[in-house]
C-alpha cells in the first residue's frame, strides 16, 4: 500500500511505474481509485505509467472527518500533493464525475508546467449550479441539501439508489448487476461526513480555472447521462477550450467508463497518442 501526505491526511495511491509517461486517474463520486479497473490494464499494455488514488474520504485514503475540508482547493490541494511527491511531469490528468472539478482546479490554481494535457469524463466542469444567474443549471441548492439529507438519513440504501441511476440510460441499465454491486461495494467504503459535504462541492464554478486551459483537452460524455447532463457540463466545457475535443458516447449513462469501456479506452488512447 502506497501512500503521500497532504498536511495530516493520508492519500492512498496505486502506481503502475515504468518510463512511461504519466496518466493520473482521479475517480468520482462515490467510488475511489478502484473504479478505474477497466482502464489500468489498457493503458499499462499501451506504455504508460498509471497512477491512481483515492479521494480523502473515500477507498483506502485517510478519513478526517469533520476535521477537514471538501471543497475542491483541499481536494485539489491532494492532487498536488501526490503530483508533487511522485515528481509526475509530462502527465496526463484524467478526471471522471467529480473528479473533473480536480482536473480544472489543479491547472487553475497550479498551472500546467506538469502537464501534458488533460481528459474530462463525464465530468462536473464547468458549473452544475442552478440558480438565478444559471437558470440552465442542473443543481438548484436545495437539491444539494436535500441530497446531503437523504445521504446522512441512511447512506447504504442512497448509494444502492445512485449507483443504479449511474449506469442507467433512459430505462435500461448498461452494466451487469455484478458491475453495479461492484460500484455499491466502493461507494460503502466511504465516510459519511465526506460524501455528504462532496455533494455541495459539484456546485462550484469552474469558469475561471477553465479559462487558463491551453493543454490539449478531451472531453468524453454520454449523450443518456442522467446524473452529471451532458448538455450542462461536458458540452460546456468543450465550448469554452478552444481546439478541445469532445467524444459523445451515444446511449452512454454516467459511467461510461464501465459500460462503454471498450470505446472510452480507445477514445482515451487515441488523444494520449496525439
Amino acid at each position: 500500500m502506497s501512500t503521500c501526505n497532504s498536511g495530516s491526511v493520508e492519500i492512498h495511491y496505486e502506481d503502475t511505474g515504468g518510463d512511461g509517461r504519466p496518466v493520473v486517474l482521479i475517480h468520482g463520486w462515490p467510488l475511489s481509485g478502484a473504479s478505474w479497473s477497466e482502464q489500468v490494464p489498457a493503458l499499462t499494455a499501451a506504455g504508460y505509467r498509471v497512477v491512481s488514488y483515492d479521494r480523502r474520504g473515500f477507498g483506502r485514503s485517510g478519513k478526517p472527518g469533520t476535521d477537514s475540508s471538501y471543497d475542491y482547493d483541499t481536494l485539489t490541494g491532494d492532487l498536488d500533493a501526490l503530483m508533487t511527491e511522485l515528481d509526475l511531469r509530462d502527465a496526463t490528468l484524467v478526471g471522471f464525475s467529480m473528479g473533473g472539478g480536480e482536473v480544472a482546479r489543479y491547472i487553475g490554481s497550479y498551472g500546467e508546467d506538469r502537464l501534458h494535457s488533460a481528459v474530462l469524463a463525464s465530468a462536473v466542469p464547468p458549473n452544475l449550479l442552478k440558480d438565478d444567474a444559471h437558470p440552465d443549471g442542473a443543481l438548484a441548492p436545495e437539491d444539494v441539501a436535500g441530497m446531503q439529507s437523504q445521504l446522512r438519513a441512511g447512506k447504504d440504501a442512497f448509494m444502492d439508489e445512485f449507483m443504479t441511476g449511474f449506469f442507467t440510460a433512459g430505462d435500461d441499465l448498461k452494466v451487469t448487476e455484478a458491475q453495479r454491486q461492484e460500484g455499491v461495494a466502493l461507494a460503502a467504503q466511504s465516510e459519511e461526513h465526506a460524501a455528504a459535504e462532496c455533494i455541495a462541492s459539484w456546485v462550484t464554478d469552474f469558469t475561471g480555472d477553465l479559462a487558463k486551459v491551453t493543454v490539449p483537452l478531451l472531453v468524453i460524455h454520454g449523450d443518456s447521462d442522467g446524473t452529471v447532463p451532458l448538455e450542462v457540463s461536458g458540452q460546456q466545457s468543450h465550448d469554452a477550450v478552444t481546439g478541445s475535443t469532445l467524444h459523445v458516447v451515444e446511449q452512454g449513462p454516467h459511467g461510461i467508463n464501465v459500460s462503454h469501456a471498450d470505446e472510452f479506452n480507445r477514445v482515451l488512447l487515441d488523444f494520449l497518442k496525439r
